[in-house]
């Protein structure tokens, strides 16, 4: 079977493609690539459709071995340091690699999360239509680990010329994120909602994963409910939850839901983030700025 071999897993490599959208109502997750421009142009550069499944690594990148026959992969979002047997190899190109051949993609020189997409798509087996890892309901293949093969699929098109890599936006020193206030901003007083989300400067939280986004900063106070709030001394009962929702639990602390974010919750949803805005979250580290400007 030709495929890659994985040599080294690196902190969290997982299998990843558009998600698994539409399944929201049996409590599934929609999962998929956080930054989706760059696992695009990972598929464009090698001539894959938008939906093949690639790799998305975290800070520390990943080590695979071809097996089976010779591979094209392409390697995108954070910039790295890619080599072949030890060689220094193009990052946003196709690059062959031979039958044994060993890719080592590096720790990431900005940015957090990369992009390792193989002419063929990886070929794991699909869950629910997807072939994405989905971390919070445990779907789809498991993370990675050293020893595990990766089948290819069959090649498509010829790959194109990386002429848009270029053009990949680097991790921002400022994450500004376009907020569309509701359906609950009246659950917070107007000074947290107006004073402090739409003025202050929070900070990215090491606490922040595939789920989430984490904040740090001015907290916001309730104006109803539970946690302080004067006006209802009560909760909301669970409701829907889409993607980029700014939700607030009781510390009041703003999270911003990613791919792998829960369908339902129960603390107040103060925001939504334009989805176009979601790729530059999947590439900000612990202590980044991030400010919240009203849509």
């Amino acid at each position: 079977m030709r495929g890659l071999e994985v040599v080294r897993a690196g902190a969290l490599t997982t299998v990843q493609d558009l998600g698994r959208p539409g399944y929201a109502h049996l409590g599934v997750p929609r999962s998929g690539a956080l930054d989706s421009g760059a696992r695009g142009l990972a598929n464009r550069l090698l001539g894959n459709p938008p939906g093949a499944a690639v790799l998305e690594t975290t800070v520390d990148g990943v080590g695979l071995r071809a097996v089976g026959g010779a591979v094209t992969v392409a390697v995108t979002g954070a910039p790295c340091a890619v080599r072949v047997c030890g060689r220094p190899a193009a990052w946003g190109a196709p690059v062959l690699l031979r039958a044994g051949a060993e890719l080592e993609v590096g720790r990431a020189e900005s940015g957090v999360r990369g992009y390792v997409a193989v002419r063929g798509g990886f070929a794991v087996e699909p869950v629910l239509g997807s072939r994405s890892t989905d971390l919070l309901s445990g779907l789809g293949p498991p993370v990675l680990a050293a020893g595990a093969l990766l089948p290819v699929g069959a090649a498509g098109p010829d790959p194109v010329a990386g002429v848009d890599a270029l053009a990949a936006p680097g991790p921002p020193s400022e994450l500004v994120l376009p907020l569309r206030l509701g359906p609950r901003a009246d659950w917070f007083t107007a000074e947290s909602v107006t004073g402090r989300l739409l003025r202050a400067t929070y900070r990215v939280s090491a606490a922040s994963n595939r789920i989430g986004l984490r904040t740090e900063g001015p907290a916001l106070v309730r104006a109803r409910g539970g946690a302080g709030g004067g006006e209802l001394e009560r909760e909301l009962p669970s409701e829907g939850m889409v993607l980029g929702a700014v939700q607030v639990p009781p510390d009041g602390q703003p999270v911003v839901f990613l791919a792998d974010h829960p369908v339902t919750g129960g603390y107040p949803v103060v925001g939504v983030v334009a989805g176009a805005a979601l790729d530059a979250v999947a590439q900000v580290g612990p202590g980044c700025a991030v400010r919240f400007v009203r849509l």
